[in-house]
């Protein structure tokens, strides 16, 4: 029930530790999106999202550097999928304390919350819990 900002795109892939990995085509995609919003109108709020390993692979055309230059268009270089999605939502993706918790309002606690309400309806539901009508 987290917003995701509909003005980014995001390229990259995921490792099953969390890490955003290299892609190709990473300056056709740039530009690929740049082209779409420019079209609607450049105005500060679009962006791509692309992992930090990408960075040295950028080679835009310089229309797009220079709307990077002037804050029309930005480029988020990301090293893991919580970064991303911070960029994604605007909020805080959080990390664990020592005691193993989620700081409050951090998406990964939002996540972490979910997960626990529908660990415990399915086990009511395995449990056997009927409704209010005595029906299982």
């Amino acid at each position: 029930r987290v917003p995701i900002r509909q003005n980014l795109a995001i390229t990259g892939s995921v490792n099953q530790l969390g890490r955003v990995q290299a892609v190709g085509g990473i300056n056709e995609k740039i530009e690929g999106f740049f082209a779409v919003c420019k079209e609607r109108g450049l105005d500060g709020s679009h962006a791509v999202v692309i992992p930090h390993d990408n960075i040295k692979h950028l080679m835009l055309r310089e229309e797009v550097v220079e709307a990077v230059h002037e804050n029309l268009f930005n480029v988020f270089a990301v090293r893991s999928i919580d970064e991303a999605f911070s960029a994604l939502t605007g909020r805080t993706a959080g990390a664990r304390d020592k005691d193993g918790e989620f700081p409050p309002n951090t998406l990964n606690r939002l996540v972490e919350d979910k997960l626990i309400q529908y660990a415990s309806r399915r086990k009511q539901f395995s449990e056997g819990a009927s409704d209010d009508k005595g029906i299982r």
